[in-house]
């Protein structure tokens, strides 16, 4: 009689991912990073069998831990961001990178322009304002910004940018923006960030989250955008310089800002106890109903193309 074949052996990197076992077990051997306290005994048994990992590509994943997978041969990040990973690294040592390419731009970019518009407009602090009631005649006579005619900038214009770029346009925005590479777009490109900072009064950032980009927002990007400006980011917190940020809206050097990720996630909330002229959400821009389950079905046929030796869906390319 024939052993059974064995099944390859995939893991997954955080709890957080924990939903995708089920999904995992008929066809993989599924081992959890975060129940081995003990990472040395780790690698040195169970580790040594990894051939995939199932990860969050925010989430840093130490060169040292790769190194010590003999087998692994893919990491399939169910996520469309891919920053933790040091994609240099895997394809230096032959560790294939995938990604959800594409799948949760519309949802990202709903969420971008409706948070703009709930601090814009001051629709959440209205809100605190009837609950609580503190509803008065000069509460009321307290009036916001209007929309039509405003400049709005977009940092990176891959498929989120474009995509808060179409739905600003209704609104009556001018709709500008820069990135480091040219490309054709019918919205015009800045000379550079800080130009783009300068002449915008909404600043969207949808650019990528990696090394290259960390602190791209900046000091100087911040007071550019000015006591009237907005920044809106759904990007990744590592690209904005969060606490110039938070001393810029402090002090009224910047004049409102609508946050769904940042540098350190969860974010403290003692950190925002009294920075006012936000809207803050717990990185929930890009997770839907609908798109989450594209992102896992993709990652699921990353996997399997993976192991039976075709072409990835969506390789990371850079």
């Amino acid at each position: 009689m024939k052993d059974a074949p064995t099944q390859p052996v995939i893991l997954i990197s955080h709890e957080m991912l924990l939903p995708l076992q089920a999904a995992l077990e008929p066809t993989y051997r599924v081992l959890r990073l975060w129940e081995h306290a003990d990472r040395l005994s780790f690698l040195e048994g169970a580790g040594r069998e990894v051939q995939a990992i199932v990860h969050a590509g925010e989430i840093k994943l130490s060169r040292d831990l790769l190194a010590e997978m003999p087998r692994l041969g893919l990491i399939a990040c169910v996520s469309v961001g891919y920053d933790g990973v040091d994609v240099p690294w895997c394809r230096a040592h032959g560790v294939a990178v995938s990604h959800s390419q594409g799948l949760n731009a519309d949802d990202v970019a709903d969420h971008a322009v409706g948070a703009f518009l709930a601090v814009w407009r001051g629709i959440v602090t209205g809100d605190r304002i009837v609950r609580e009631g503190r509803w008065t005649s000069a509460e009321r006579m307290r009036p916001r910004p209007g929309l039509m005619g405003r400049k709005a900038g977009i940092v990176g214009l891959g498929h989120i940018g474009e995509a808060v770029a179409r739905r600003l346009e209704p609104f009556g925005l001018a709709v500008s923006w820069w990135g480091p590479n040219p490309k054709e777009s019918r919205w015009p490109m800045a000379q550079s960030l800080l130009a783009l900072a300068r002449d915008s009064e909404a600043l969207f950032v949808c650019c990528r989250g990696d090394a290259a980009n960390r602190h791209l927002i900046s000091q100087a990007v911040i007071e550019a955008l000015g006591p009237r400006g907005c920044l809106v980011n759904v990007s990744r917190g590592s690209v904005v310089d969060e606490d110039a940020l938070v001393a810029a809206l402090k002090d009224g050097r910047l004049g409102m800002a609508a946050l769904d990720v940042f540098e350190t996630e969860p974010t403290p909330a003692a950190r925002w106890a009294d920075v006012t002229n936000t809207v803050l959400t717990p990185h929930t821009a890009g997770g839907t109903l609908e798109s989450i389950p594209k992102m896992v079905g993709q990652t699921l046929e990353n996997l399997r193309r993976f192991f039976h030796e075709e072409p990835l869906l969506s390789p990371v390319q850079a």
